[in-house]
């Protein structure tokens, strides 16, 4: 099989890349950043498709400034929804399946318990609308072979996330303030990246016609950014104390969701998914960081 993966400078894309590396793959694999393939431009996503045929296209690619989506609307929506229809319209030509990863924040974070994939979406910032908008666009393109992917607080060893820069910052000072109030799940690219490659190996999914599907995955448990940093400086040792603060003395452009906490249970019974804690998630993803610092104690150099 062919299979194309949009954002390979991403988080999620470096990670599917350390997969196949150290993985037995025998299908082709194809990775594109926006150099050969540009979502904020129809031209350019055009252009790359008239010589290039897949059978799986991969969509990892995503305008995920939050507060930045406040102002440049037109662009999130560009690449977010508009660009996301373009290429369902060409995997329906292809008859290519599409894999799409999309968002928590497609949820308005009313909800006390964990939300399902049956739950009501109702985004409260440009962001989640744009995301949701590429969701309902893909759907009502494609018939079937769509499998669209929700996922939250993704962080990993590569690019810039909230790992590397509460890193960054417990370096530099000696306190800093983080939100407690807004709850979800964290998620290590590379399990997300593992789970991805796990689908496109499915014998099921491998089948000519698949219905569309929406899945959530996250690592298990729950818990709000200021306890996640918590247990961050806890696993590197480092000093900083951590203020918690709530979201409405956090000055920023955007609504967050109080919680979007999403039930993984779907995913891991359709592909026999092993769903890992958040907190192991975290140690294994620091060690890979730490493990290229000397004396573990250079933190400067994880957010270079």
């Amino acid at each position: 099989m062919r299979i194309l993966v949009i954002g390979k400078n991403g988080q999620l894309g470096r990670s599917i890349q350390e997969v196949i590396l150290n993985s037995k793959v025998s299908d082709d694999y194809i990775l594109v950043g926006r150099k050969e393939l540009d979502l904020s431009n129809h031209v350019s996503v055009s252009n790359y498709f008239k010589n290039n045929i897949f059978d799986i296209i991969v969509n990892c690619a995503a305008y995920t400034k939050v507060d930045q989506a406040q102002k440049e609307i037109e662009l999130a929506n560009q690449v977010n929804h508009l660009a996301v229809l373009q290429i369902a319209k060409i995997a329906n030509n292809q008859k290519a399946k599409f894999i799409h990863i999309s968002s928590d924040y497609v949820f308005d974070g009313k909800k006390n318990s964990l939300y399902t994939e049956t739950d009501n979406v109702n985004p409260i910032n440009i962001y989640g609308k744009t995301k949701l908008a590429g969701e309902k666009a893909i759907k009502k393109e494609m018939q079937s072979n769509i499998v669209i992917i929700r996922t939250s607080w993704v962080y990993s060893e590569f690019g810039n996330n909230f790992l590397k820069t509460i890193l960054g910052l417990g370096k530099e000072r000696e306190s800093i303030n983080v939100v407690s109030d807004q709850i979800s799940s964290p998620t290590y690219a590379k399990d997300l990246a593992d789970v991805i490659l796990k689908i496109i190996n499915n014998k099921d999914f491998q089948k000519k016609q698949n219905p569309n599907a929406i899945y959530h995955y996250s690592n298990e448990g729950e818990v709000s950014w200021y306890d996640f940093a918590k247990e961050i400086f806890k696993l590197a040792e480092i000093k900083c104390k951590i203020n918690p603060i709530l979201t409405s003395q956090y000055n920023a452009l955007a609504k967050r969701p109080k919680n979007t906490s999403m039930d993984s249970s779907k995913i891991k019974e359709k592909f026999d998914i092993n769903l890992y804690l958040w907190k192991n998630s975290l140690q294994m993803c620091l060690t890979k960081l730490l493990v290229k610092i000397p004396n573990n104690k250079d933190y400067k150099k994880i957010i270079n």
